[in-house]
């Protein structure tokens, strides 16, 4: 086995980190969530779960990846205790390498419908109509091509490995992410009809917080951490025992709800510029367009209505996508390459194009039996597995993992950390209240 990398520093793993829980979900999910769920009202319990949840569930995978500087798999059977509990470590480990790699298999077809709309943005500028026409119409030819070079693009990071790939280029891309949002969302509210966004974004209709509102946010707060398949797990396995593990997962925690907040001020006012240029932004059953339909229907004809400047805000706005895309997929690839480069004696450079490969293949199959296979692929892995994934990792924790091994654990970067109110809440909070509200989130899912 080749000795294991770190990240050479706290901003890159931040930035790392950020980078996978801020994906394509992030920026359309949860500022339409938002819209449909009482505008503020539904932000301000977002934030609340963030931390209620999703953090306590984020410092489980961390701690884990940390204390075994390993895969998910030899992670989870490394704080094992017994013969039953390491069999049950090795069943998630696997279940979470294949739940994180299907999740690639279906990323990488809307990143690449992500990358045709930037491909269009530019052939708009130099008024190539036929190029513009192909890259935009729904054809397995457009898509093969393009999901195979997101594909290209994501295992090249990969194999470069942990400083050289993941934390370079998370260091760069997630900067000019932010540039670009900032300046999208400063030209939006300049737009007629962006107040009418601002308002529905900011101002609260507390008669919204429902049951259904609480769950829902509760689920966007666990989903948009990427918890459950063992990335933020994978992530932690290469951090210095000299990190303050809550402190640093607080940040991540924080940037990630900030960034999501931000999106939602360029989405919703965004959506509002579209209706005020004629464009309907209404399902037929009343609630906001989300989703694809938003991406590829409103926010297109948003561009074309603007004029002059139209294709140059498109060119602005796919490009964030496509680097929004490719910082979340990096951390997929990662879940599976990790074993593969560590269990057997593949480098990392052949264990990332053999699995990127088998992904690549994954995915050519969802797109040949696209009615069939696609929505079954996201619900078996978004809907189920991952809820499922985190309640075992807390469950982990919690309950199989002896309490001084794991305090011991948490203290290397943080020696005081057993007189802190972080180590009288978490250890407790984790066993019991953790995986019922995550459990909770699966069922309202699945009714839903």
């Amino acid at each position: 086995m080749a000795s294991r990398e770190q990240f050479s520093s706290k901003t890159g793993f931040v930035m790392a980190a950020a980078g996978s829980a801020i994906g394509l979900g992030n920026i359309w999910g949860f500022p339409t969530q938002t819209a449909s769920n009482g505008g503020a009202a539904f932000v301000m319990m977002y934030f609340l779960l963030a931390f209620c949840l999703a953090y306590p569930a984020l410092m489980a995978e961390l701690v884990i990846g940390r204390h075994a500087r390993a895969n998910i798999v030899t992670a989870l059977r490394h704080v094992a205790p017994s013969k039953p509990t390491r069999f049950l470590g090795t069943f998630i480990g696997v279940y979470g390498v294949i739940v994180a790699s299907l999740i690639l298999a279906f990323y990488g077809i809307v990143a690449g419908w992500m990358m045709t709309y930037l491909g269009a943005s530019i052939t708009d500028l130099f008024q190539w109509n036929e190029a513009s026409q192909w890259l935009t119409s729904f054809g397995f030819t457009r898509n093969i091509i393009a999901m195979g070079i997101f594909m290209v693009l994501t295992i090249a990071i990969i194999a470069s490995g942990i400083q050289g790939g993941i934390e370079r280029w998370s260091t760069r891309l997630m900067p000019m992410l932010m540039l670009i949002l900032v300046a999208l969302i400063l030209y939006v509210l300049t737009q007629d009809g962006a107040k009418e966004g601002l308002k529905v974004y900011l101002i609260p209709d507390f008669s919204q917080i429902k049951p259904s509102l609480i769950l829902d946010a509760m689920g966007q707060a666990f989903f948009s951490l990427s918890l459950g398949v063992g990335t933020m797990l994978v992530y932690g396995s290469y951090l210095s025992d000299k990190e303050d593990l809550p402190k640093l997962g607080a940040i991540v925690t924080l940037t990630d709800s900030g960034i999501a907040f931000i999106a939602g001020l360029l989405i919703i006012p965004a959506i509002y510029v579209a209706q005020a240029h004629g464009t309907s932004i209404f399902s037929e059953s009343g609630t906001l367009i989300a989703g694809p339909d938003l991406i590829f229907q409103v926010l297109p004809s948003l561009f074309n209505s603007m004029g002059g400047i139209g294709p140059y805000v498109a060119l602005a706005f796919f490009i964030l996508m496509t680097i929004a895309s490719l910082t979340s997929s990096i951390s997929m690839l990662e879940v599976p390459v990790s074993l593969a480069s560590e269990e057997t004696n593949a480098t990392r450079r052949q264990a990332t194009w053999l699995i990127g490969g088998v992904i690549f293949v994954c995915s050519a199959l969802i797109l040949l039996n696209f009615e069939l296979l696609f929505t079954l692929v996201i619900d078996f892995t978004t809907v189920y597995s991952q809820p499922l994934l985190g309640v075992l990792l807390c469950v982990f924790v919690g309950w199989i993992w002896h309490r001084n091994s794991l305090l011991n654990a948490l203290k290397a970067g943080s020696p005081h950390l057993e007189q802190s109110l972080f180590w009288k809440i978490w250890p407790v909070y984790v066993k019991f209240f953790c995986p019922l509200l995550i459990l909770a989130t699966f069922i309202q899912s699945i009714i839903g």
